[in-house]
């Protein structure tokens, strides 16, 4: 617990002792029964209390996130030169005060929204691109008092800087640096190269005042009524495109697809009918080649396409009786040209 509130607390409760002691006394003597000791007792309750209130005038505890600005009636320039640091230090009663600043992170918004900002209602910041469009932005911006700039920032802005400093020159920054952009350049391609600049050009004032820049958080975009349906009809016509274009491409996929099974069947028509052809090729080489064999055969073998030619004449029979001096029923083939005699009578 907090020294000073402790003290704070036992310094108010001799002041109301020695309140109620002096009442107590009062009431006695004007009953005629009066507290012998009762001059000691006050006089002992309020130098307790006039010596507690003293000592914990001097007493300053500073929490680890604070840093305390001495303003003292004792120093020429009107103040200490060094801030307190965390922790319980002591300053003259009566003639030196503390101001004490939060070194935490510290944000402040401004947002269209009525119960998102520091200022109830609509504190949107309104600004024109390079193309004429009107839009709203919303935005964050997180800072924090320098502890070795605590000083500085007392001087210069008390505790106005958070409305009169950061509220004012984010604003201003944000209406400059948007009206470099394009509408559309703001909405995408170069949403994250502005935000960028904010952010540089807050971070250069803000420590030239003695605050830290954390970070820039741009927080929505809205556009007028009018830009708004332009950007929707426009966004419809995109995915009407887009849709049109994915039937485009549809169709040609389908087209290429037959294309390709009619090439297939095709080359498979032409590679099929040179196999046919081939096979009739090699077929009639073999043919050839056959009756080139058969050939040789019978100009060293007459006899045997006569045999060949009985075996044929039926699988049954066996022998065949003929006269002598008869002619054949069916004429023998010959291995050369001859013609048959008919029969003489």
């Amino acid at each position: 617990m907090n020294v000073t509130i402790v003290l704070s607390w036992i310094v108010a409760l001799l002041w109301i002792a020695l309140v109620g002691w002096v009442g107590y006394a009062a009431l006695r003597s004007y009953r005629k029964n009066p507290l012998k000791p009762t001059v000691p007792v006050a006089i002992a309750l309020g130098l307790a209390a006039i010596i507690l209130t003293v000592f914990n005038s001097g007493l300053v505890f500073i929490q680890p996130q604070e840093r305390g600005v001495v303003i003292s009636a004792l120093a020429p320039e009107g103040y200490r030169q060094e801030t307190l640091q965390p922790g319980l230090s002591w300053v003259t009663p009566f003639f030196e005060t503390v101001q004490v600043y939060p070194i935490s992170y510290q944000t402040y918004t401004m947002s269209i929204a009525t119960e998102e900002g520091q200022i109830a209602g609509d504190d949107s910041i309104a600004a024109r691109t390079a193309d004429g469009q009107e839009i709203l932005v919303d935005a964050s911006v997180i800072f924090a008092v320098d502890p070795e700039q605590a000083l500085r920032v007392h001087i210069l802005w008390q505790d106005r800087y958070e409305e009169e400093l950061v509220r004012a020159q984010a604003r201003s920054i944000i209406r400059d640096v948007v009206s470099q952009f394009t509408v559309n350049e703001v909405v995408s391609t170069e949403r994250f190269t502005l935000i960028d600049q904010i952010n540089a050009q807050m971070a250069k004032v803000l420590d030239e005042n003695g605050l830290l820049m954390v970070d820039f958080v741009l927080r929505n975009i809205t556009f007028s009524p009018e830009y708004a349906a332009a950007v929707e009809q426009k966004q419809i016509a995109e995915q009407q495109a887009q849709e049109a274009q994915l039937l485009v491409e549809k169709k040609k996929q389908e087209a290429e697809q037959a294309r390709q099974e009619a090439q297939g069947k095709s080359d498979a028509a032409v590679i099929a009918a040179e196999g046919q052809a081939q096979a009739r090729i090699l077929e009639a080489e073999a043919e050839a080649e056959a009756l080139q064999v058969q050939a040789e055969v019978l100009a060293q073998y007459p006899d045997l396409l006569t045999y060949v030619y009985i075996t044929k004449l039926s699988p049954n029979v066996e022998v065949m009786f003929l006269p002598y001096d008869s002619p054949f029923i069916f004429p023998l083939p010959e291995t050369g040209t001859s013609t048959l005699t008919p029969p003489t009578e």
